[in-house]
């Protein structure tokens, strides 16, 4: 692949990738079980959206800075505060944890008061328009929905790759993309950085990304099965080395994208692009290193037959006596 006049991947690369498949299938395998042992032991850190808290609504005179606002606000006793824009940039929205814990009128409004005090400055002054309490019931009820999501996503894919491939590739997919996720997962639980909505659409997006990866490679996997005279083992090495300009490209473009807007985002959307930057980073390796790989053992051992034609099958069978 050439990029102006940078070539970064050759375009006939002989990477012998499946004499290093057990290595790969193992680390990604270990990977995945430490990923399992943090979120069981050390579980995560959940943000307002899961476990409730207050929410104060500030007008200011003057535009304010949300980060300056945010930093404020930890100054004061209260890590973690969510703070976004309402409309317009002096209409702030800002949700936290109370220090007392109190949910009744008396504490909401001790609460909205003191971050008052701790988000306005002497040349930006605010009023408090809203306040309440959401409690963890509605936290609840987003961490089930996003639950339900995951699972919609994966029956997803599961049946589309089942029915463009076979039932085998759509097997090895699941796998690897779970596995992405979950790893990603398990670093966010190992960091302590606080889980909310946001970081879950990163959970979700790098599902998507590490589908795709894998379909790309699959489908090279399946014409050149269709096309070549050759053991399982050189098809699978020949398509990945096929594709892998394409891959690497792909991921690297769409790395430094979210990298600006993990630089840039605010800290808001750090969660949701840190966990974007890692699974591309991951699920680049495991479309490479592990989907093809699982098509050689056992039960997933893919061969020419599963992938002919049904039609021409059955034309052939037809005509035999």
């Amino acid at each position: 692949m050439k990029l102006f006049p940078l070539t970064l991947i050759p375009a006939d690369t002989r990477i012998d990738f499946m004499r290093w498949r057990f290595v790969t299938i193992i680390f990604m395998l270990l990977l995945m079980a430490a990923s399992v042992v943090l979120i069981a032991t050390k579980q995560f850190n959940y943000a307002l959206d899961f476990t409730g808290g207050t929410s104060v609504e500030l007008v200011f005179q003057k535009p304010a800075d949300v980060d300056a606002v945010r930093g404020r606000l930890e100054a004061a006793g209260y890590p973690g505060a969510q703070v976004q824009t309402m409309g317009t940039a002096s209409d702030l929205m800002i949700r936290l944890q109370p220090k007392d814990g109190g949910s009744d009128a008396e504490a909401i409004n001790r609460t909205a008061d003191d971050v008052l005090r701790a988000a306005a400055t002497p040349d930006n002054a605010a009023t408090i328009k809203g306040r309440s309490y959401v409690g963890p019931q509605v936290g609840q009820d987003l961490a089930r929905k996003g639950i339900y999501a995951i699972v919609f996503v994966v029956l997803g894919f599961l049946i589309y790759i089942a029915f463009r491939f076979e039932w085998k590739f759509a097997v090895s997919a699941i796998i690897t993309t779970l596995g992405d996720v979950l790893i990603v997962a398990g670093w966010f639980s190992l960091a302590g950085r606080e889980f909310d909505l946001t970081l879950l659409a990163g959970l979700l997006t790098v599902m998507g990304f590490s589908i795709n990866d894998t379909i790309v490679v699959f489908d090279r996997v399946r014409e050149n099965f269709r096309s070549m005279r050759a053991d399982p083992l050189e098809v699978l090495n020949t398509s990945i080395n096929q594709t892998l300009s394409r891959t690497i490209i792909t991921s690297l473009v769409a790395f430094l994208t979210v990298l600006a807007l993990y630089l840039y985002g605010g800290g808001s959307l750090e969660g949701m692009s840190e966990a974007m930057m890692i699974g591309i980073v991951i699920g680049t390796a495991s479309s490479i290193l592990v989907a093809c790989p699982l098509l050689t053992l056992g039960v997933l051992r893919v061969t020419k037959q599963d992938l002919l034609p049904k039609a021409r099958d059955e034309a052939a069978l037809a005509r035999r006596p």
